[in-house]
């Protein structure tokens, strides 16, 4: 049995939690947070043995084998570095870090210490985005002309939607290109094989300031009958752009977290030479492909439709609809095969370290060149 520790318990490591349990042979034995006080009520609501109120204690446990960074973006960077220091396998949420050189220092730590590293890009393990990667990787699509899509929600829309990410200090220089998309590029790049080089960007502030609660908001909450107080907004709540491949071909995409109605819709499009793709995240189990001589079509995620190669990321028979906690569970299982072997695989499938760092690097890219105004390179 593999035994691993959670630090942070937010939002996302619960989701964590949840998706190690469904693996079998996998069991979480401590939750480590800010305080042992709310360490200790979260183990006892999640049902993990050990509560921990430091990174450094939590490492301390007993044959501890993997560590899982749950926490806000500021903190992501020094508890990979400790987690790396202790000789931990490490798998981190994302951003993997705040900036460039941060990115680079992680790389290389985590190579020097041979441990298996993964950062938590989880829309690459859709069983239909993994088709659509299989299909690219079989030159089904022909010669890629154009790449496009956007990811959009709408939890940042009220003036007085609040929440740490704001917070250009904890959560980064930008907010809903680092949030979100960082997702899409990862997704896009995964699908595609190709790696984004140079990007032109235009971002845009909706609420120059925003009115927090006084007491504080769990994300995606909201409080009828908070106290407000006015906080000023410098990162990103909408963004476009244009990016070049390194293989020449070209594409755009557009991030949001105020656009009404729209939840969590990261999609795509990938336009061929021979067909078409296209995936919408809140209708997973569907892949459209297109033609022009032919009728268009439909895959669903029934293993049995699906290329030979990825058919395991579909459990159940077609028509047993699986979604992204489903895919949550996929991203682990990958990880932990890679822990089972005690080795990084030759050609991860889940994201890297490396993964994790080149994302950074586009990020900062784009920041760069909404604030030049002209096309800026992707440096490695």
């Amino acid at each position: 049995m593999i035994n691993v520790g959670i630090v942070g318990s937010g939002f996302i490591g619960p989701a964590h939690i949840e998706a190690l349990r469904r693996l079998g042979f996998v069991q979480v034995v401590a939750l480590c947070d800010g305080s042992l006080v709310k360490a200790q009520e979260k183990a006892r609501l999640l049902n993990v043995p050990h509560a921990y109120g430091s990174v450094e204690k939590l490492l301390a446990h007993p044959d501890l084998h993997v560590v899982h960074n749950c926490t806000p973006n500021h903190l992501h960077a020094q508890i990979n570095r400790q987690i790396l220091r202790a000789g931990k396998h490490v798998f981190s949420e994302k951003p993997l870090c705040m900036i460039p050189e941060e990115a680079r220092e992680l790389v290389a730590l985590a190579e020097q210490t041979g441990v298996v590293h993964g950062v938590s890009f989880v829309y690459r393990q859709f069983a239909m985005v993994r088709q659509a990667a299989s299909m690219m990787r079989a030159s089904s699509l022909g010669r890629i002309f154009a790449s496009h899509g956007s990811y959009l929600q709408d939890w940042m829309l009220l003036e007085t939607d609040y929440n740490w990410r704001v917070d250009a200090a904890l959560g980064g220089a930008s907010r809903a290109v680092a949030d979100i998309g960082s997702h899409w590029c990862d997704t896009v790049q995964f699908v595609t094989g190709r790696r984004i080089t140079e990007v032109m960007a235009d971002l845009s502030i909706v609420w120059p300031t925003r009115r927090a609660s006084k007491v504080g908001n769990q994300t995606f909450s909201h409080d009828e009958q908070a106290e407000y107080v006015d906080k000023p907004v410098t990162t990103e709540d909408f963004g476009s752009v244009l990016f070049r491949f390194d293989d020449g071909s070209k594409g755009c995409f557009s991030i949001s977290q105020v656009s009404a109605g729209r939840k969590n819709r990261l999609t795509f499009e990938i336009n061929g030479s021979e067909r078409s793709l296209a995936w919408d995240q809140e209708v997973p189990q569907q892949l459209w492909i297109g033609h022009r001589a032919q009728a268009n079509q439909t895959l669903t995620d029934d293993p049995g439709l699906m290329n030979p190669d990825v058919a395991d990321s579909a459990h159940f028979p077609g028509g047993h609809i699986e979604g992204w906690p489903d895919a949550f569970k996929n991203m682990m299982a990958q990880f932990y095969r890679a822990v089972q072997a005690g080795a990084m695989p030759d050609t991860p499938q889940f994201a890297t370290f490396h993964d994790g760092a080149n994302v950074m690097y586009i990020i900062d890219a784009i920041v760069k060149s909404h604030q030049q105004l002209r096309w800026v390179r992707v440096e490695q």
